[in-house]
């Protein structure tokens, strides 16, 4: 019997990640995302919303864990073959959680123009 190990969420105004972007270009989007997340974003109508969606995801898998001091660029939002998000971990994130023994990392994303959100269950 699978029980919730921890549960995450995040909002964000999609203007701060706009900003950031603005004012601190790759720089940003390197240490906070993937290559894949930005490529994926980059396609989209209105990248921000979509960047800050994945920002939110990142931090509500942090606040899931209960963990700090995680790489927000080794947390990575991917899209399954039926479009659904998933959460990927790499590095010494995926070393922490898999530590930990813990079940599957759900993911739901949201967004309008203004914000994103992001809620986050880690099963055990």
């Amino acid at each position: 019997m699978s029980m919730i190990y921890g549960v995450g969420i995040d909002i964000i105004e999609v203007k701060r990640i706009k900003e950031a972007v603005s004012c601190f270009g790759e720089r940003f989007l390197s240490r906070v995302f993937t290559e894949g997340e930005v490529a994926y974003c980059q396609v989209k109508a209105n990248k921000y919303q979509s960047l800050a969606a994945r920002f939110c995801a990142k931090e509500a898998v942090i606040k899931a864990l209960r963990m700090s001091g995680l790489s927000l660029n080794e947390i990575e939002v991917v899209s399954s073959k039926d479009r659904v998000p998933e959460i990927r971990l790499k590095g010494k994130s995926k070393e922490k959680f898999e530590k930990l023994f813990l079940g599957p990392i759900h993911l739901s994303l949201s967004h309008t123009k203004d914000h994103a959100l992001a809620q986050v269950v880690i099963e055990t």
